[in-house]
């Protein structure tokens, strides 16, 4: 199946030029590989007044924008749901003849795959555990240990990998799909602005937002790929006793981009699909184990209860009002909130670009509610099997953990087959690794090329080299403190893109609205 690669009557309107074999919107292509190469090298030669620079953006955009973050998730969800139960949701991505691309197995697994596996894999086990023990603090100012740290301890989970992340990639994904297939613009950020921008969007205003989400995306992306290599190396120093330092994660993190490289000249079809199914595969025989070869029946019950408890607790922990447990209202929520915020012109993009043919109801209940049931079941069977290995002092779980990357491995070392598991689990963190990396590329290349879906493959390949040295950076450059360094990355760059979200939401609904009731302005656009 070749990728879709629609012919926009649009693009000449761009400032594409094709040099040096590649083919790029010059200004995003140069502002965003051009100050991405500037801040690694400042890094590199300044890295004390780089991470404190870091960590002074990081709270400021922390005390500023925290209650600006949290009120945007609560609306996306609303404006989802709206869509989902509303007329509009019959409308169909690529009008009414357009069948879907791709399987819907195939589909569900790919935008899944690129959205959270790596963080999924980091924190199965080890936020639950946190919380509960209150080794970093606890959701609501809780007691640690206690039956209501034991309900929060899922429900903050769950909350954090739930219905208001995934809203932000469903927005940003269902704007690109929308504006792209159906208004027959450019597959790039700026496309969702014309219902209020008009043709501003070919000028520097376009240029503004395609350059703020790349290098959101650029940071988030190091956030990830940073974490990974952490909980990769912290495995190989489990397992093998090697070294787990700045040199091995960088190591990691150059490898990983190598296989990316190969894996983004198979192009989407070929490379991330045939990836992400793997990947998922994978995921589902460790969550087997564990659901097996843990507490099964407390796993198998405990799903209902933590099911309702989320939508039982959603409510106080979308509070913004958090004088008690402010800290840990920073350090957790509000993190994975700009991580997300972050992550979705990437992940949004390449949902929209696997997702014509789906109406826009099917698009959104997908892409909720079965990251959520997948998430629900996840975390749920990884925590509950790391807290009762905690509650039975198991191990090296007796005590609370204070090394995240180190918690996974710690529960698995008390299952069956612990070296056989670990391996196995390692080797699926180098696998979403790729994926994420493959796709990222993918995604940039995108937008830096205008909105063109086969540009040259060269340009694949820049951009997984780009990524890869920014994590790098941010982990060098974060010395001791390389873990707080690439999470102030990805909040710093989180703030500016917030105000992105909130006008591709007005947007959408403007576009929709203009799609239903006044169609001969969506035909002029066309130019046809």
């Amino acid at each position: 199946m070749k990728e879709h690669s629609p012919n926009y009557p649009n693009h000449d309107k761009l400032n594409s030029v094709k040099f040096l074999g590649l083919d790029v919107n010059l200004p995003v292509f140069l502002f965003t590989s051009g100050l991405t190469i500037l801040f690694s090298s400042l890094v590199l030669i300044f890295p004390e007044a780089s991470t404190e620079l870091l960590s002074d953006t990081r709270n400021f955009v922390l005390n500023w924008f925290d209650t600006l973050f949290t009120v945007s998730m609560s609306s996306f969800i609303l404006v989802i749901f709206f869509l989902i139960i509303s007329p509009f949701g019959k409308i169909r991505l690529g009008g009414d003849g357009s069948i879907p691309e791709f399987g819907f197995i195939s589909w569900t697994c790919m935008l899944f795959a690129a959205g959270v596996g790596i963080g999924m894999t980091f924190y199965g086990a080890a936020e639950p555990l946190s919380y509960y023990t209150g080794v970093f603090g606890t959701p609501l100012d809780v007691s640690p240990g206690t039956k209501e740290a034991y309900r929060l301890a899922f429900s903050a989970t769950i909350f954090h990998w739930g219905l208001s992340g995934w809203s932000v990639y469903a927005i940003i994904g269902l704007s690109l799909a929308f504006f792209s297939y159906n208004w027959k613009l450019p597959l790039t950020i700026r496309s969702i602005f014309y219902p209020l921008l008009g043709n501003r969007i070919w000028g520097w205003q376009g240029d503004l937002i395609d350059i703020i989400a790349v290098l959101a995306t650029l940071f988030g992306l190091a956030t990830s790929l940073g974490l990974g290599a952490q909980q990769a190396s912290a495995g190989l120093l489990y397992i093998f006793e090697l070294p787990n330092n700045i040199l091995s994660q960088s190591l990691i993190i150059i490898f990983i981009t190598s296989v990316a490289i190969f894996s983004v000249f198979r192009g989407l079809d070929r490379g991330v699909r045939v990836l992400s199914n793997i990947n998922i595969g994978l995921a589902l025989i460790l969550l087997t184990f564990v659901v097996i070869a843990g507490p099964t029946v407390k796993i198998l019950l405990s799903y209902g209860d933590n099911l309702v408890n989320y939508f039982q607790d959603i409510v106080r922990l979308s509070n913004w009002n958090r004088p008690d447990d402010e800290a840990w209202y920073h350090d957790w929520t509000i993190f994975y909130w700009a991580w997300w915020i972050s992550w979705s012109p990437f992940v949004g993009m390449f949902i929209a670009r696997i997702s014509k043919g789906r109406t826009i109801r099917e698009f959104l209940s997908v892409v909720m509610f079965i990251p959520l049931m997948f998430n629900l079941i996840w975390f749920t069977s990884f925590g509950e099997t790391a807290i009762d290995q905690h509650q039975r002092g198991l191990g090296n779980l007796s005590e609370p953990v204070g090394e995240i990357s180190l918690i996974l491995f710690y529960m698995l070392d008390n299952l069956l087959f612990p070296i056989f598991t670990s391996l196995f689990a390692l080797f699926m963190l180098v696998l979403f690794f790729v994926t994420s990396s493959d796709s990222g590329s993918l995604v940039i290349d995108t937008i830096t090329s205008g909105g063109k879906s086969d540009p040259p493959r060269i340009q694949r390949v820049i951009w997984a080299v780009i990524q890869g040295l920014l994590a790098i950076v941010l982990l060098v450059g974060g010395g001791s403190y390389a873990l707080s360094a690439i999470q102030s990355g990805a909040i710093s760059m989180a703030a500016p893109f917030v105000f992105i979200l909130i006008a591709a939401t007005i947007s959408l609904l403007r576009g929709i609205y203009i799609e239903v009731y006044d169609p001969q302005k969506r035909i002029e656009i066309n130019g046809r």
